[in-house]
C-alpha cells in the first residue's frame, strides 16, 4: 500500500504518519534467544486505515518470545507515537514511540493496561540503505539502571 496522504483536520497526524514509511515491508527478525537460523521468525508493516495507523504482525517460532500484533498511531495531543501492543500470551500494552528516521524507539515506564513489574525500552537503528534494523530490548527494575534484556534485530525482505 502507498504511505499515507494528508488530507483535512488529521493533516498533521498524516504527515507524522508518513515518516514511518521506512519501516513499511516484510522483515526478518534475529534475535540472540535461539540458534542462528534455528528461528523462523517474520515482521510485516503495514499501512491501515488509509494510513491513519500502521499495522506491526510479528511471528516468532519460539515458545518464549510471543506472536504479536501492534496498532501504531500518531500520539493525539504531542510528538511522537503510540504502539498498542497484543501478543498471543494475552499480554496488552502500552509504548511511547519515536522514529527520527533512523533511531526508533519504544518506551514503557508506566502501568497502562498490564502492570508494570518493569520499565522497558527498545532501540534500533535503521541502516542507512534501509535493509536492517539494529536494536536491543531493555529492561530496568525499580532503584535499577537499565540493562539489556535481549538483542532484537531485523532484515528487509521486501
Amino acid at each position: 500500500m502507498s504511505s499515507p496522504v494528508a488530507h483535512g483536520p488529521q493533516c498533521m497526524a498524516d504527515h507524522r504518519m508518513s515518516a514511518l514509511g521506512p519501516l513499511v515491508g516484510e522483515w526478518r527478525i534475529e534475535t540472540c534467544l535461539g540458534p542462528p537460523d534455528a528461528v523462523r521468525a517474520r515482521a510485516r508493516f503495514e499501512w491501515a486505515l488509509g494510513g491513519r495507523f500502521l499495522l506491526q504482525h510479528s511471528e516468532v517460532d519460539l515458545p518464549e518470545a510471543p506472536d504479536a500484533l501492534s496498532v501504531i498511531a500518531a500520539e493525539p495531543d504531542g510528538e511522537g507515537y503510540l504502539q498498542h501492543y497484543f501478543d498471543s500470551r494475552g499480554v496488552v500494552r502500552l509504548y511511547r514511540m519515536t522514529f527520527d528516521g533512523r533511531v526508533w524507539t519504544l518506551l514503557r515506564e508506566t502501568a497502562d493496561f498490564s502492570p508494570l513489574d518493569f520499565a522497558q525500552r527498545y532501540t534500533g537503528t535503521l541502516s542507512e540503505d534501509g535493509a536492517a534494523i539494529a536494536g536491543r530490548w531493555e529492561v530496568k527494575q525499580h532503584g535499577q539502571d537499565w540493562g539489556t534484556d535481549f538483542e532484537l534485530s531485523y532484515v528487509r525482505l521486501s
